[in-house]
């Protein structure tokens, strides 16, 4: 926490917030491809809600784009972006207790923040929980066959598709699709997986 803390101010700047732009960028597309024309949307670990102002450029209507994030300065610095989206709206608080009602979102997105989720399980069961009987969730993060090897050299929050896939399903959440979302030549480093509900 206390690292993201010292980041807010620079988040968006650099080659990392240039880098963070570009896999929000590509999250968003796959969302509205996933939910095309959604009427609510929860951004799960938003940071300075890069991706919710994305979102805001390409949904039209009086549609509620929320975003929680634990980090208080995070939070600052997104109501702090000059000409915010009034829709736009970000809350502190954590992915394991999503301080919102039952089935409230029909989109609910993450990009890079599973990673640092304190308890990937329990993230995942509270998203399941907001989200509508036919809504979807994209969940962007470090995903890919190779990155299996990172929990035996200090990053075992680094995750393999198969691994998610069982932590999606012990949530009650279906995979529907796979898709790219950053790679380093040849190899998939960042990829989204577009879940749904396994209840409907």
């Amino acid at each position: 926490m206390a690292r993201f803390e010292r980041r807010a101010g620079s988040y968006e700047t650099g080659p990392l917030g240039h880098w963070h732009r570009l896999v929000a960028e590509r999250t968003a597309e796959i969302a509205l491809q996933a939910v095309p024309a959604p009427r609510a949307v929860l951004d799960v670990g938003c940071g300075t809600g890069v991706l919710l102002r994305l979102l805001a450029e390409r949904i039209r209507g009086q549609v509620p784009l929320l975003g929680v994030d634990p980090s208080p300065a995070m939070i600052t610095e997104g109501h702090a972006v000059r000409d915010l989206d009034a829709r736009v709206g970000l809350v502190e608080g954590t992915a394991e207790d999503l301080p919102f009602p039952d089935d409230r979102f029909d989109l609910v997105v993450s990009s890079v923040s599973f990673d640092h989720w304190a308890d990937q399980s329990g993230g995942l069961h509270e998203a399941a929980r907001v989200l509508a009987p036919e809504g979807r969730l994209v969940l962007a993060d470090l995903f890919a066959a190779w990155l299996g090897i990172t929990g035996w050299v200090g990053r075992p929050r680094a995750r393999t598709p198969a691994a998610a896939e069982r932590l999606l399903a012990r949530a009650r959440l279906r995979p529907v699709i796979w898709r790219r979302v950053y790679s380093l030549g040849p190899l998939p480093l960042v990829q989204a997986v577009v879940a749904a509900s396994d209840l409907v």
